[in-house]
């Protein structure tokens, strides 16, 4: 059997590696003709060389194309372009296959497919946050560039239509975010154009009048393919399970790449999304008694004048330029603003427990940049090969609030919208500054080490108050150490942390230091059939130190005084499997158990080894999987997804004084998916989700004084039709 090269990859140069993809790719038949003979020969073909994206070292990051559930190499973690294997932390990607099959259209999908995730929805049901071992997930990155996420006001659920795939580390992630909980790090990789022409009609018709359609289109610009651009359009408009629930998405994606020399490779993009529904805020009551009122999952508690209103445009710029030596260079940019109203109410009871409604209105003018400038290679040292990351990032963040009157806390329950009028704008600045230096230091051939470093000056401005505090070189520290045991096995041992800003005062009214959060982490890594399975098992604890605590003092300033005392412990096990069992057998999933649990609350000695968030489950497991047949039934795929989650509970105040826990007890939800390939340029697929029609409340009240109960979505279905040319 011939072969292309025999040395190892990361000793080709980097302008021969797309001359090895080619000659992999012809040989490929080759390879499946001998596997008759010798089935482990099979093995390299489990790759489709075809859509292999080459850039420096790094082979096979696209995932568009492969048809697999798992990636050769993504840098989130890091900024180094390292395979999940070489990766000390929990990595996941969702790739763009894994979103075909589950029919995803927003983050929302992403989040609740991926193992270790939580969706969110306390509060409201359109109010959506993310959660990883028990903290919220406050970044949201774009190429690799992070930008704020709150989920409350502003923030946008990115369609995924654009995306090639969605990258996840579990754990604290300061290195590549600067500021944030150390939750996870999830990074949207972007759609670029294609090298040949191709164009995708996709249409979708499901339950509840749910429609989409979308327009792919990518294409070569001039003979040479130096110039190459893609367009994608994506329209969707539903209604709901819920009465007079509806919501419309839609997007517009343009992006061209133009290889300007040999050595460089400029992107340029623009996005526009749009979103609007009128189901947002408002969630069921519960009885003043404290339990379940068990309405009919129809039921809207909303009113008809509700509405949230987004609407996102971002341009976006990558330069990639090969230096001499095996270096590169990439500077990224990312510009975004965002224009939002949000108009609704919830139910409620503040006011002598007689059931009314709390009215509220503002409109939201949010402006984001990024820009984020590395080299990286390799370099020599003590007679070995090693490599190295230097970088520099800006974040600003500019948000204005334009708040309305009235906010009332008891508007008549069947009284028409109010009369809002405009008061008062509020506007806060967030500007993070960051230098940062990664390693990956060869000790000896089976054992790696990474280090790295980043140092940080955080602005928070008030514009229309005092609330102004910074954190002046902020230092956060990474470093793993992985060792192969063999061909497939590699374990390590990993510490990373994170630095979280707080306005909180001492007696001194100076802002209290910045919260850290602290990830130890130690696991084993598979990787098989030349990496399009990996397996991994880790066990992690994080602690999270420096919460802000109230303090009773006579000699407090302000309103209140507290102390950076408190904190927080999540710990836990982290299983994951991703990628090809065979080569027609893709599986994703994973278990996850993370105790988060109060260690020290001076303020609040009862909550001390008290579940910290009781209404996130401890317990989560995710399965996905597609199956192609072959021979006589080679045009048939099926697939399912099982997903798991332990209780949900919350010890509800009632008003004589008692307590009463509401709870949704463990619950599994089951979907199925069949394609059926008609032709070399048809696609047919249904998925069936929820077929037992479990009925379970997907977030449960914290209160019987406002609505907190949602229920999930009963038995649906999706018909997608795709055609390619």
């Amino acid at each position: 059997m011939p072969t292309c090269t025999t040395a190892p990859l990361h000793f080709i140069p980097a302008r021969d590696l797309l001359a090895m993809a080619i000659c992999m790719a012809t040989l490929a038949p080759a390879y499946a003709e001998d596997s008759s003979a010798n089935p482990q020969n099979a093995q390299p073909v489990t790759l489709e060389l075809g859509a292999t994206e080459v850039t420096g070292n790094q082979l096979w990051t696209t995932t568009e194309g492969t048809e697999s559930y798992t990636t050769g190499a993504m840098s989130t973690a890091t900024k180094l372009p390292l395979t999940m294997r070489e990766t000390p932390q929990a990595v996941t990607v969702i790739t763009r296959q894994r979103m075909d099959d589950q029919a995803m259209t927003d983050i929302n999908d992403v989040v609740a497919a991926t193992p270790g995730l939580f969706l969110d929805f306390s509060g409201g049901p359109g109010r959506q946050t993310y959660k990883a071992r028990g903290f919220d997930i406050d970044n949201l990155m774009y190429d690799g560039i992070p930008t704020g996420y709150d989920g409350y006001s502003a923030g946008s659920q990115p369609n995924l239509a654009m995306f090639d795939r969605v990258e996840i580390v579990r754990g604290a992630t300061g290195l590549v975010t600067g500021a944030g909980n150390p939750s996870a790090a999830i990074n949207l990789v972007r759609k670029r154009p294609l090298a040949e022409q191709k164009l995708t009609l996709t249409g979708a018709a499901g339950s509840w009048d749910d429609y989409r359609g979308e327009v792919d289109a990518s294409s070569p610009l001039n003979d040479s393919g130096t110039l190459r651009g893609r367009v994608v359009t994506s329209y969707r408009d539903a209604n709901s399970f819920i009465d007079n629930v509806e919501e419309d998405h839609g997007l517009f994606y343009a992006v061209t790449e133009a290889d300007l020399s040999e050595d460089t490779t400029l992107t340029l993009g623009f996005s526009h999304q749009k979103d609007k529904t009128n189901h947002f805020w408002g969630a069921s009551m519960i009885g003043q008694d404290g339990h379940h009122l068990d309405l009919p999952r129809s039921y809207n508690p909303g009113t008809d004048w509700e509405n949230k209103d987004q609407e996102i445009n971002t341009v976006f710029a990558e330069v990639r330029h090969r230096l001499a030596n095996d270096w590169n260079l990439q500077v990224n940019a990312n510009y975004s603003e965002q224009d939002a109203l949000f108009s609704g109410s919830y139910q409620s009871r503040w006011v002598n427990n007689t059931l009314a409604r709390t009215v509220y209105q503002a409109t939201y003018d949010e402006n984001q940049a990024g820009v984020d400038a590395f080299a990286s290679g390799p370099f020599e040292a003590f007679g070995r090969t090693h490599e190295l990351v230097v970088g520099a990032s800006k974040r600003i963040k500019d948000k204005t609030t334009h708040n309305y009157s009235p906010y009332n806390l008891n508007w008549p329950i069947n009284a028409g919208k109010p009369d809002f009028v405009h008061t008062n704008n509020q506007r806060d600045v967030t500007t993070q500054d960051g230098v940062y230096i990664t390693t990956r230091l060869s000790l000896a051939d089976p054992l790696k080490l990474i280090l790295g470093g980043r140092l940080d000056w955080y602005e928070y401005d008030n514009r229309d108050g005092d609330g102004d505090f910074k954190v002046t070189r902020n230092v956060t520290r990474y470093a793993g150490l992985i060792y192969d045991v063999d061909d497939h096995h590699s374990v390590y041992v990993s510490y990373s942390d994170i630095f979280t800003p707080q306005t909180e005062k001492d007696i001194s009214a100076s802002p209290l230091k910045p919260i850290i959060g602290k990830n130890y982490e130690i696991g084993i890594k598979g990787e098989y059939f030349d990496g399009t399975l990996n397996a991994s098992l880790a066990v992690f604890r994080i602690d999270q130190e420096n919460r802000a605590v109230s303090i009773v003092t006579g000699n407090c300033p302000q309103a209140t005084c507290s102390e950076a005392s408190g904190e927080i412990r999540s710990q836990g096990i982290d299983f994951e499997l991703q990628g090809a069992l065979t080569e027609n057998w893709q599986v994703g999933g994973g278990y996850t158990y993370a105790r988060t649990h109060t260690i020290k609350d001076a303020a609040n000695p009862q909550k001390v080894n008290k579940q910290f968030d009781p209404d996130v489950p401890e317990h989560l497991f995710k399965l996905t999987t597609t199956y192609k047949f072959q021979g006589p039934l080679e045009k048939l795929r099926v697939g399912g997804n099982i997903s798991w989650q332990s209780r949900l509970y919350n010890d509800i105040k009632l008003a004589d004084g008692s307590q009463h826990r509401l709870e949704q007890g463990s619950y599994a939800v089951t979907d199925l998916m069949a394609g059926y390939r008609v032709s070399e340029n048809l696609d047919l697929q249904v998925n069936a989700n929820n077929i037992f029609d479990r009925r379970y409340y997907s977030a449960i009240a914290t209160s019987a004084d406002y609505g907190g109960d949602s229920y999930g979505n009963p038995r649906n279905m999706m018909l997608t039709a795709k055609y390619s040319f």
